[in-house]
């Protein structure tokens, strides 16, 4: 996943964007509308994928739902408008809808979408849930909790078991450790730690290791968070095992230096894929480890999670199909057709639910803090000004000291 998911500045400029109403986007399988007691409307960003039909089949016989759908637009800008629109004017068109975690940011505290806690996930559920993120993503300030994760998807770090052999470590456990690795593998023109430090991305590795530190990245008169930043600080400027030159770099041009054998160590998302295309993927290669504990082992998940729109005129039939995608049965289903991992620990424990992944991403839940990444409602212009902050803080442009009085100024302008 990447941060390519933009928001569209204020929310009163999307809702202005009247000209990209849901009408004339749609791409349903039947007749798109509102439907009666026993068919809803679904809109999804999934329905161009190869297995949609085999996991639609699946859920309409769960659920003896007529689930009609409507595709969600693949630019990340027109679906934030579109969704927007449709949710603030009432419009009833889609029952249930797939938001990311900028939208559900944006819209959990805004009414548009129907609690689910009474409803849909009770607590039998819900504990199976990571607790961190439906508080951090999907919890509104009255408590409310607005969405069903479909998946699981950690910003988990990556190593390069060749260059850990090569420093005679077998794991990397501690910072002290991080830090061993990360000098040991930075020579002859290769780095120990890598990063995306474009702009609009370095916020997923500053929260990251704010989190590591046991700091608040909405509190930069915390010790600990100055202290996470200043150890990003040493690693470009006073140790030297990470380039600072890589301000320019997004997860694409990371992963093919870390796939070329410029990096030790990276944190990414995802399970792999772009290492397993180049050939470099593996346990004797690069791969997943648990994250090492600093002041305490924490990690991101990102997801796409299904809300119920406030407007909705079919709500028992729409909360019947929360229930599926949010049952064992709906888990497994999004794991068999789309590779999704199971959002829920007990059903990420099912025997169909294999996979070299499964051992690593088990034992990340199991040891784990799991949060969502700290978002605000304007949530591209607060992750671009902390990231432009960062880069002048790195390039010696400000002190320490002006990077956390401007970045809680960021923080206080945009929450």
């Amino acid at each position: 996943m990447t941060l390519k998911k933009k928001i569209m500045g204020t929310l009163l400029a999307t809702v202005t964007a009247a000209t990209l109403a849901l009408t004339g986007c749609s791409n349903s399988s039947s007749s798109s509308s509102s439907g009666g007691k026993d068919q809803i409307t679904l809109y999804t960003i999934q329905s161009t994928n190869p297995n949609f039909k085999s996991w639609l089949s699946s859920a309409e016989k769960a659920t003896g739902l007529k689930i009609n759908v409507v595709a969600e637009p693949t630019d990340s800008d027109t679906r934030q408008q579109k969704i927007t629109t449709m949710l603030s004017t009432k419009d009833s068109s889609a029952d249930i809808i797939e938001i990311n975690d900028e939208m559900a940011t944006s819209f959990k505290n805004s009414g548009w979408l129907e609690p689910l806690q009474n409803s849909v996930l009770k607590k039998d559920i819900r504990d199976q849930f990571a607790q961190g993120y439906l508080k951090d993503m999907l919890t509104s300030t009255k408590g409310d909790i607005v969405g069903v994760p479909s998946y699981q998807g950690y910003l988990a770090l990556w190593v390069d078991q060749k260059k850990l052999d090569a420093a005679g470590m077998k794991t990397i456990e501690t910072k002290d450790d991080f830090i061993k690795f990360a000098k040991a593998a930075t020579k002859n023109g290769e780095f120990g730690y890598g990063g995306s430090w474009e702009k609009t991305y370095v916020f997923n590795e500053i929260a990251s290791f704010v989190n590591l530190f046991g700091g608040d990245y909405y509190d930069w008169k915390n010790p600990k968070s100055r202290e996470a930043v200043k150890f990003m600080y040493d690693m470009a400027n006073t140790w030297k095992v990470t380039p600072v030159d890589q301000i320019a770099d997004k997860y694409e041009q990371m992963n093919q230096k870390f796939n070329d054998g410029k990096y030790g160590m990276v944190f990414m998302w995802g399970t792999g894929d772009d290492y397993k295309k180049a050939n470099r993927y593996g346990q004797d290669q690069i791969h997943i480890i648990n994250t090492p504990q600093f002041e305490k082992r924490t990690i991101f998940t990102d997801s796409w999670s299904y809300v119920l729109n406030s407007a909705s005129k079919n709500k028992p039939a729409a909360q019947k199909f929360l229930k599926y995608v949010a049952s064992k049965n709906g888990e497994l289903q999004g794991w068999k057709d789309f590779a999704r991992y199971p959002a829920r620990a007990d059903v990420a424990q099912d025997s169909s639910v294999t996979g070299d992944v499964k051992d690593i991403y088990s034992q990340i839940q199991s040891t784990n803090e799991i949060h969502g990444r700290p978002m605000l409602p304007q949530t591209m212009e607060f992750i671009t000004a902390m990231g432009s902050l960062f880069q002048d803080y790195i390039q010696n442009k400000i002190t320490l000291d002006e990077f956390c009085n401007k970045a809680q100024a960021a923080v206080k302008e945009y929450k």
